[in-house]
């Protein structure tokens, strides 16, 4: 191996953790598929190459696809609603394509239709490139991403803003859930609110299905305060782009709390407590 071959594979290496965690949901799975993304490179003869950056993204693209096939029968037998494995991120990343909430709406999208759209509408790539990466017409591909786009605007998350609108919501979560103030709370809270918690089957207590309505929730969240045990200490901090409270017991994450808001209302609130979705954060 020559040390420009490794250099070269590591200038790419962001961009497609990037592609590969928005189309998996999952660093841990991400960060697999590039490792074998870099076997496939080491064994590639460099003089078929024309661009690095299309290949080895056409490399991840279709080992995600590959990975898909076999998720969809596994996130069928989840115990309880399924949610991305959050990540830390910081002002360099787009905020609405690496929310949670987007990651989720991705989930309702055909793997081909989400690699077309990720590839085109949040990549940059041509339609001819996104054609060869998925390995069909480009004709094809255009329809594939107008039911994709179809979608995606008709039900895209609403977003702050601005990220200090979208945090005043969530320590004024916070601080009601603390002090127990039930109407405060219910104020914050939009009237199609729905609350989201991924236990995996892990967690005792994990609610199975999503709770709606700003009084079931504001109630939810008040009678898991009263119940969680003495120290426990909250950090807001940016997740999947946007701010979060981070809960810690003894300074161990347990729960990672992602919220969906227009600056003014919280509309969704999804709870990640999975202990093996929070190795990352």
């Amino acid at each position: 191996m020559m040390e420009g071959d490794l250099q070269s594979f590591e200038a790419h290496r962001p961009s497609m953790l990037a592609i590969a965690y928005r189309m998996l949901g999952s660093a841990a799975e991400a960060e697999d598929v590039v490792q074998e993304a870099w076997l496939r490179w080491q064994a590639t003869e460099r003089e078929v190459v024309r661009s690095e950056r299309a290949f080895l993204s056409t490399v991840v693209t279709r080992l995600c696809l590959d990975r898909l096939k076999s998720a969809r029968t596994i996130r069928e037998q989840y115990v309880g609603p399924w949610l991305p494995e959050p990540v830390r991120t910081d002002s360099q990343v787009d905020p609405e394509s690496i929310s949670l909430a987007f990651l989720v709406l991705l989930e309702s999208l055909s793997p081909v239709e989400r690699a077309v759209y990720l590839l085109h509408e949040v990549f940059g790539y041509s339609h001819a490139e996104v054609a060869e990466m998925v390995g069909k017409e480009e004709a094809t591909c255009r329809q594939i991403l107008h039911r994709a786009r179809e979608h995606i605007h008709a039900r895209r998350p609403r977003f702050a803003p601005s990220k200090q609108a979208h945090e005043r919501l969530v320590t004024g979560f916070m601080s009601a859930c603390v002090s127990g103030d039930l109407e405060g709370l219910q104020r914050l809270l939009a009237e199609d609110v729905t609350s989201w918690a991924d236990g995996g089957g892990r967690v005792r207590g994990a609610a199975l299905k999503p709770v709606r309505g700003p009084d079931a929730v504001a109630r939810l969240f008040l009678g898991l305060m009263k119940k969680a045990p003495a120290g426990i200490t909250p950090e807001l901090a940016d997740v999947n782009g946007w701010p979060a409270l981070v809960l810690r017991l003894n300074g161990v994450v347990f729960d990672v709390i992602s919220f969906e808001t227009d600056g003014e209302r919280i509309h969704a609130i999804r709870s990640v407590i999975n202990p093996e979705k929070l190795t990352r954060i």
